[in-house]
């Protein structure tokens, strides 16, 4: 397979929602609260990441929001050598028919799965040999 033979996740507690504001906009402090979230700036958008319960409502004019996300954390650290970690969480996911969205840190990943498709997100996972907690 690859160097990531089996791994361990564990599924994070809560909603995460998938948002993405004006290009070239500053963070909003909401987005930057909790338990996992992330900020990510890119040529022509700004990609948020969060605890749904964190978006204000009514959800600011300018923002698109896509809702309804679980997350799952690999648990790492894991060396930048090491190849194939994310590849052997994504196969048996897209084999599974189920979409994600995923996140790196420098010590590990986060993959999101609509929260619908959790159940089917980790019985895909364990029948591939991964050891998966909560969900």
């Amino acid at each position: 397979m690859t160097d990531a033979a089996r791994l361990r996740l564990s599924a994070l507690n809560g909603e995460y929602v998938v948002a993405q504001g004006p290009p070239g906009s500053a963070p909003p402090a909401w987005a930057t609260q909790g338990e996992l979230w992330a900020v990510v700036g890119a040529p022509g958008e700004l990609s948020i990441v969060t605890a749904a319960a964190n978006v204000p409502a009514p959800v600011p004019g300018e923002l698109r929001v896509e809702g309804g996300w679980a997350a799952l954390r690999l648990h790492g650290p894991f060396p930048f050598h090491l190849t194939g970690v994310l590849a052997a969480v994504l196969n048996p996911l897209r084999d599974a028919g189920v979409g994600i969205f995923a996140l790196s840190t420098f010590d590990t990943d986060y993959v999101l799965v609509k929260a619908g498709r959790l159940a089917n997100a980790v019985a895909a996972l364990r029948a591939a040999g991964h050891e998966v907690t909560g969900g």
